[in-house]
């Protein structure tokens, strides 16, 4: 009889195994949890564990069975056509027609009922695209475009703004803070491609859900979240990956782990980068290249000659990225994420000051910025589920952050060293809640408060005595910066073709600043300022899809930037010959725009994507001349230098059109190609000029071939020029980082590159990734860069995961 029992559980083990399935990506091979199986009235249905594993006991073997997942293609079958094999393949959703995004009201909702045009990047796309840094992750979306000063730089361009009137997010959490400069700035890259899970990039502004800065666009970047195992089982997840670049000599090494419980998960992520110095291309302006260099010897700075001048020395530099996250579930809708990151880097030099001329000789000996510092912990409290009459999904976020920056430069030949130290304390708090009024509307609202307080202090240092003497600060010791705002959005969509959106965001934002310490070298004509204003913005839009092939988008909105403490107190030599002072009397800035969007889908075959936006900036904060207490000139580090400070002294038209196109030639043959046209002028002294951060025109193509474990990819970068005309007055100034023209003038060649990238999937665990980059070795800077772009470039990584 006990025989009889064994045989009988034997067989029952053997009937429920023999009934299981696992659903993997046709791809990546790799196993997709959260599957949704179910019958056609759904009646019946399961959903895949960490595993990818589920049952199909309870599926009649003709019947048809759906398998859907949020990020894939919906597949339907049976369990004869199964068969032995007991594996589904899904394939990636490619197109995001049915995408969920998160950063247009902090909930997830369908992309395609979003007026605004949101750009995502899966981890998918990211591992394939293998990128350097975040800000050449923003890249390859083919609609940022990034700017580099320095090797160790990448300050991402939206629609005809950058810097601070773009916002930067980290899992929800606002990166900009007080000292957020108008001048390019490098803090995207402090965020590690390695442990960003996806990427959304709002085009368009983002002021009600996310306040002052989100002028031109937000780039919201979610990293990994701790993966649970739902069940008694430990879950056990680890990616080592090694890369090597040929261009800068680069080699990388990350590793991560995912440790999952049934209710808690933890998530280790660790990434160490070092940049050799970078190689220009062979073939384009010789006005890029370096053919000489100062060395600093024991006798003094020499000026050597470059052995081989597409070598930009000195360029190279080394970060260390690491995170740390932890994630509680105590109840199915109930969720604690805990999340640790912190970068440092090494000093990084700052190239385009060490290729400037003074009097025909090199003006700088050396020109650093100094160890890039960030520290940020997060907690976030989510529950999506409430009988509330407040709400039915609530998300708390509470958050600090460190920055900690620092600028060192010494003249050539000279023994002072001027040093500027920073350091930002933000403190932020923010209350988002949904609610579901019935079937057709949607409620989103919300609360937030942020805290900044800066510090800075300004030394020389003799070199030959180690001497430290104080002189005058960045920004003034001890100000600080505060924002509190509530908003309101609500989303009415009476069926499956109309979705309206609308919202309404109160922003009071205050800053104080004392000049005291820094009235020793300046003699203000006053020593506190205290900076009060409030914003009211809005937006609203349409999507409305009449069939299957056409879809509209159209949206208005207003959106503003409050000035920071860099617009009301900073002191810094802004260009060769001038340098900025405080100006206590600034107003936020405003811009009014509107955007209009097609979306053609023929059968997804051929898929066109049109948009056009015009944008209004008024009470611009820009640069211009000032006086300081009736002088115009005023010596600064040793030079007599013209005054300039921040004023609301502009404004400014920006208009652009952008075309995509995706082309499914075949199941494993795709072309997808992107075009930008950005145009735009502002108002300086009753003259219109072209602006400086409208880039030029714009775009990439790709051909795409993916089949089994193999995809390559054939692609293209093209870039058009910006003559001596097009160029903006503070961009000729900066004539040194251009090439010249025929007539001896600063101008921006176009230039376009052919690429070559493939991965193949060697093993389920082991993966190996090889790239080429500027093919024909092209001699080019991105507009407004400092430093030259890396001529042919060879790319190797393997991956392993466990």
């Amino acid at each position: 009889m006990k025989f009889f029992y064994s045989i009988f559980f034997f067989f029952l083990i053997w009937a429920s195994c023999a009934q299981n399935v696992k659903v993997l990506n046709k791809r990546t091979q790799e196993p997709i949890f959260g599957v949704a199986i179910y019958n056609v009235d759904k009646s019946k249905s399961e959903v895949t564990n960490f595993r990818g594993e589920a049952s199909l006991s309870e599926f009649q073997d003709t019947e048809v069975i759906y398998f859907k997942h949020l990020s894939h293609v919906l597949k339907q079958t049976t369990k004869v056509e199964i068969g032995s094999l007991k594996k589904i393949f899904l394939e990636s959703n490619t197109e995001g027609l049915q995408e969920i995004v998160i950063s247009a009201s902090k909930f997830e909702q369908s992309k395609r009922d979003i007026p605004q045009k949101i750009v995502s990047l899966n981890a998918e796309n990211i591992q394939f695209t293998n990128p350097q840094t975040s800000a050449d992750l923003l890249e390859t979306t083919g609609q940022v475009y990034v700017q580099k000063s320095q090797m160790g730089g990448g300050s991402p361009m939206i629609r005809g703004f950058s810097t601070n009137r773009l916002l930067i997010t980290v899992d929800g959490v606002r990166m900009n803070n007080a000292i957020f400069r108008g001048g390019n700035l490098q803090n995207v890259i402090a965020i590690d491609p390695f442990s960003v899970q996806n990427t959304e990039v709002t085009l368009g502004a983002g002021s009600v859900i996310y306040g002052s800065d989100a002028v031109g666009g937000v780039m919201s970047f979610y990293t990994r979240k701790p993966q649970l195992s739902y069940t008694d089982s430990l879950l056990i997840k680890s990616n080592i990956v090694a890369r090597y670049a040929s261009a800068s000599n680069e080699n990388t090494g990350h590793f991560d782990i995912n440790l999952g419980y049934k209710k808690l998960a933890f998530v280790t992520s660790a990434s160490y980068t070092n940049f050799g110095d970078l190689k220009m291309g062979k073939n384009g302006p010789d006005d890029y290249l370096r053919p000489e260099y100062v060395v600093t010897r024991s006798d003094g700075d020499v000026i050597e000659e470059n052995s081989n001048p597409l070598q930009q020395k000195y360029s190279g530099y080394n970060q260390l990225n690491l995170m740390q996250k932890v994630r509680y579930e105590p109840l199915e809708n109930l969720s604690f994420d805990l999340g640790l990151f912190y970068t440092t880097s090494s000093n990084i030099p700052r190239y385009d000051r060490l290729i400037r001329y003074r009097s025909g000789t090199l003006r700088s000996a050396e020109w650093n910025y100094g160890p890039q510092n960030w520290f940020m912990s997060n907690l976030q409290i989510t529950k999506l589920s409430s009988n509330s009459n407040l709400y039915d999904k609530i998300n708390a976020t509470m958050a600090y952050q460190n920055f900690e920056e620092s600028r060192m430069d010494r003249d050539f030949q000279s023994s002072i060293r001027s040093i500027r130290e920073e350091a930002v304390d933000a403190y932020s708090f923010n209350l988002d809640l949904e609610k579901t009024i019935n079937s057709k509307m949607q409620f989103f609202y919300g609360f937030e408060y942020v805290y900044n307080k800066v510090s800075s202090i300004g030394s020389e240092e003799n070199i030959d005595t180690n001497i430290l003497t104080s002189t005058v600060s960045r920004y003034p010791n001890g100000a600080t910066w505060q924002s509190a705002a509530v908003y309101s959005s609500i989303k009415y969509k009476p069926n499956t073709k109309f979705v309206f959106q609308s919202g309404l965001r109160f922003n009071h934002v205050i800053s104080k600043a004392d000049f005291t310490e820094n009235n020793v070298y300046l003699n203000l004509p006053f020593t506190t300022s205290k900076n009060e204003a409030g914003a009211l913005t809005g937006t609203a839009g349409i999507s409305w899809s009449p069939n299957n092939i056409i879809q509209w988008k159209l949206n208005a909105s207003s959106a503003f930037r409050a000035p920071n403490i860099d617009d009301i107190g900073k002191v810094f030599d802004s260009e060769p010959g001038s340098v900025v002072v405080p100006n206590n009397n600034l107003r936020p800035e405003y811009a009014y725009g509107g955007e209009l969007g097609l979306k053609l889908n023929f059968d997804d075959t051929v898929i066109l994507d049109l948009n056009t936006y015009y944008t209004y900036l008024d009470n611009a904060l820009v640069r211009r001349d000032y006086s300081l207490n009736g002088e115009t000139e005023i010596m600064y580090d040793g030079e007599l230098s013209n005054v300039q400070a921040i004023q609301n002294a502009s404004k400014a038209w920006i208009y652009g059109f952008e075309v995509g196109l995706k082309y499914h030639i075949s199941k494993q043959l795709k072309l997808t190609s992107q075009y930008n046209v950005i145009g735009g002028t502002e108002e300086d002294e009753g003259i219109e000029v072209p602006i400086r951060h409208v880039a030029p025109y714009f775009g990439n193509t790709h051909i795409t071939w993916a089949r089994n474990k193999l995809k390559l990819d054939a692609f293209a970068n093209y870039n058009n020029e910006l003559s001596y005309n097009q160029l903006a007055p503070s961009e000729i100034e900066k004539d040194y980082i251009y090439a010249l023209d025929a007539n001896g003038n600063p101008y921006s060649p176009a230039w376009h590159t052919f690429n070559l990238r493939g991965q193949y999937q060697i093993h389920k665990s082991t993966s190996v990734s090889a790239s080429v980059e500027n093919i024909t070795n092209k001699r080019y800077k991105t507009y407004s860069s400092g430093i030259a772009a890396a001529g042919i470039n060879v790319i190797l990584a393997l991956k392993y995961t466990l």
